[in-house]
């Protein structure tokens, strides 16, 4: 039997298990002998993951879901082997029901033409759709549900005492999950789930990619004073909700200025 190496109690994260990066953060969330994964990566890695979770000692037959944080591929790819394995149910935001029981690969990111990647994405079946405020239970352990879009609309963040499983909202690096408007982008809404994350009482956010750190305003202020100029920026183009810039270019050529320095040529 492995040592396990908790993160918090009752919260292994698998990479951190293993010693090494397979893929996204996956957090075994465990009371006595029941648990949940939460998010489950690549199939490539699956197997490894398993793996991990039997020298860990916990029966492959008490896991109680498989939970998706939110419907990208470098999460999900992999729910339909797990799911197959563990004889286990899907959980996840009504959001991501479609895309992850269809195997969409746009909305997923599996498949980006313009960069030529091209990955499977297995359709695997919803058996529990799980919103804002929910609770799911492990064992006697409460895990309180937050819906909280702006990187994907399903997106997911989870509860547990005075750590928040945080998904793509916020990493330690001050960055934030992709802004695209295939997988479901909202940048209005991806300021009030930080806004939500700043203004809790939690003390530890562990995200879905690279280390658990300590939550910081500071940094959140940072973070969502920065998100909130994207709502302005011709670089995120129809997420955008204006470009200045075009305001400024219909009152010059309206009154004819030109910049400082260039006057126009006479004929």
């Amino acid at each position: 039997m492995l040592a396990r190496k908790p993160l918090f109690p009752g919260v292994i994260e698998l990479n951190f298990q293993a010693g090494e990066v397979l893929g996204c953060n996956v957090y075994l969330v465990h009371d006595s002998d029941e648990w949940i994964l939460i998010d489950i990566g690549y199939e490539e890695t699956v197997d490894d993951f398993v793996e991990i979770i039997r020298g860990l000692d916990f029966p492959l037959s008490r896991c109680k879901t498989l939970v998706a944080t939110h419907a990208d591929v470098d999460h999900i790819q992999g729910l339909a082997k797990a799911k197959q394995i563990l004889k286990t149910t899907i959980s996840a935001h009504p959001n991501a029901v479609e895309p992850l029981s269809t195997g969409d690969t746009l909305k997923t990111l599996a498949v980006i033409e313009a960069q030529n990647l091209k990955m499977a994405m297995p359709p695997v079946e919803i058996e529990n759709q799980i919103n804002d405020g929910d609770i799911i239970t492990v064992g006697k352990k409460e895990i309180e549900v937050w819906h909280t879009p702006g990187h994907t609309d399903s997106q997911l963040a989870f509860r547990i005492g005075d750590v928040l499983l945080s998904g793509d909202n916020l990493y330690r690096d001050g960055c934030i999950g992709a802004i695209d408007a295939h997988h479901g982008s909202d940048i209005r809404s991806f300021i009030k789930s930080l806004t939500r994350i700043r203004d809790s009482d939690v003390k530890w956010l562990a995200p879905s990619h690279g280390p658990v750190f300590a939550k910081d305003n500071a940094m959140l202020d940072k973070v969502i004073e920065r998100v909130s100029g994207y709502l302005h920026m011709a670089d995120f183009g129809t997420l955008a909700e204006d470009w200045p810039l075009m305001n400024e270019w219909d009152d010059e050529v309206e009154q004819g200025i030109l910049p400082e320095g260039l006057q126009t040529p006479t004929e």
